[in-house]
């Protein structure tokens, strides 16, 4: 909220049901607890055929911080300008989003799910009855936040009126700087039913302010995760002036990535790859009327299949400090509670085989393919260890320390090999036309998971980039199909929305892939109970 302008919220009840009630409570509430406040109202005809609605405006600073001075209020509500909207009745809430009162960016709504039948669907001879699910989708994307639930039915549990229960909404929804005492106290002042009017406002301030408190829960991990995997130092000065200013975010998030994830000589190949694409984007678009967006998506790519994950980096992950600080989080652990962590690993052949040299990778994966094709699982061997102790976190840091080992191992070896081609796709393509290097260059989005699912993106990729990025067609038709292959592998992982669109741009499908026959013993035959 704008600390100068005024909280607007506008409530929508039917005759009867305590809306004017309901607004003096929040206007005594707002003056007890030292704001100003006003309210306005528009009385309805009847029960269904008119309802009646309630404006009210609050001040966010309290009167003895204004220095003498009064804000000003509104008698009527703005279209798009209101902060909440409260109602009893589903219809009328969306006859009021109907109106234009509720903005998707600003106005959060909280809407009983009960109906009231209007006149209309009264008279039908059937069952004239409007379906609910278009009025909760109208409410869902026409606000910025919404909570639904049955008003009516929290009101009758609780044998008060529908008007204490709106106004444990509006308190759990923290729309206004009051604490929960305040309106309590403001309803124990009602005298007579006012117990029960506290337990309808208690019940409905749970159902509100519960889930707000999950979604800021998570929204805090998420912001956190966010910032601890995306935190990079400043851009180092040399590539800053080498690169032009709209490349400079994401390169300095690549950069660091990279440089964290093996060394700094990894990281001026990273520069070296990325400089190609920009000199081949200056050939292409010399006056940069493209804003570099080429650049810009190798950047984020690029530094993204250069760091691929390996068992080295996901024990260096699962050892950090912060994730260990992040767990405790999780499950609220205080500083003398004792957590216990146990990750499971269950790493395979292809695992062990990324760290050895080429010759005996090689040897080591056709051995577990043979196993395979006998029938048998692949080997994995199943590990679980406890990283609260000093003997599971060391062993993570040792292996988070093999990265000396990574550059010499035979998966390094494969993804540079199949990075080279896909980097060469973009220059030459960006060279040609400069729509070309750009849509090979957003399919490093096809680059994505670990195990089947990374292979996979990475063969369509390179299958892609074969027989797409080259030919006589205009390039013009072939960034086309590029884009049309590209939407079509990510929308189906089995892969036969690719398979169509690479025939309908006259390219061949992909390859079927053997797959070994795994016989299952059948289990003997239990012998019949007798009689």
């Amino acid at each position: 909220m704008m600390k100068q302008q005024p909280i607007t919220l506008l409530i929508c009840a039917l005759g009867g049901e305590g809306g004017g009630v309901l607004t003096e409570w929040l206007v005594d509430i707002a003056r007890h607890a030292g704001y100003a406040a006003q309210s306005t109202s528009i009385p309805g005809v009847a029960q269904r055929t008119g309802a009646t609605t309630y404006y009210i405006e609050v001040f966010p600073v309290p009167l003895a911080q204004l220095g003498g001075r009064r804000p000003v209020f509104s008698l009527n509500p703005v279209p798009g300008a209101l902060d909440a909207i409260v109602s009893s009745e589903l219809l009328e809430t969306t006859r009021q989003i109907g109106n234009g009162m509720s903005s998707p960016e600003r106005t959060a709504v909280i809407t009983s799910s009960s109906r009231t039948l209007t006149t209309q669907e009264r008279m039908q001879l059937g069952d004239g009855r409007a379906d609910s699910a278009p009025l909760l989708d109208v409410v869902k994307t026409f606000s910025r936040e919404h909570h639904v639930f049955d008003m009516g039915a929290v009101a009758r549990e609780s044998g008060t009126v529908v008007s204490a229960v709106m106004l444990g909404a509006v308190a759990g929804s923290g729309l206004f700087p009051f604490p929960r005492e305040a309106y309590e106290t403001v309803i124990r002042q009602g005298g007579r039913g006012a117990e029960a009017s506290l337990r309808g406002f208690a019940k409905a301030f749970e159902l509100v302010s519960a889930p707000r408190a999950q979604a800021a829960y998570v929204s805090g991990l998420l912001l956190n995760q966010e910032h601890e995997t995306t935190k990079a130092p400043g851009l180092p000065a040399d590539l800053a002036q080498k690169f032009p200013p709209a490349v400079h975010e994401l390169l300095a998030l690549g950069h660091a990535r990279v440089l964290e994830y093996q060394d700094a000589a990894y990281a001026r190949l990273y520069v070296q790859r990325l400089a190609q694409v920009l000199d081949a984007e200056r050939a292409s678009d010399p006056a940069g009327a493209q804003g570099f967006a080429t650049t810009r998506e190798m950047a984020r790519w690029l530094a993204l299949w250069m760091a691929f994950d390996d068992i080295v980096r996901v024990a260096d992950l699962k050892s950090r400090a912060s994730r260990t600080q992040r767990v405790r989080g999780e499950v609220k652990a205080g500083s003398d509670d004792l957590l216990k962590v146990y990750d499971h690993f269950k790493p395979g052949a292809p695992e062990f085989a990324a760290l050895l040299p080429q010759g005996l990778a090689q040897r080591v994966l056709a051995w577990d393919q043979r196993r395979a094709v006998s029938g048998r699982q692949p080997w994995a061997m199943p590990l679980k260890i406890g990283t609260h102790s000093v003997f599971g976190m060391l062993s993570l840091r040792l292996l988070a320390s093999l990265k000396w080992l990574r550059v010499r191992g035979s998966r390094y070896a494969t993804e540079q090999a199949m990075i080279e081609p896909w980097l060469a796709g973009v220059v030459l393509g960006t060279r040609t036309h400069w729509q070309l290097g750009h849509e090979i260059a957003l399919c490093g989005r096809l680059i994505k998971g670990y195990g089947s699912t990374n292979e996979r993106g990475k063969e369509n990729l390179l299958h892609v980039l074969q027989h797409l990025a080259t030919g006589d067609a205009p390039p013009e038709t072939r960034a086309a199909a590029i884009a049309a292959a590209r939407t079509a592998a990510l929308a189906d992982e089995g892969g036969k929305a690719l398979d169509q669109a690479l025939v309908q741009h006259g390219a061949p499908a992909r390859p079927v892939k053997a797959q070994p026959i795994r016989w299952m013993k059948r289990p003997p035959a239990q012998p019949a109970p007798k009689a």
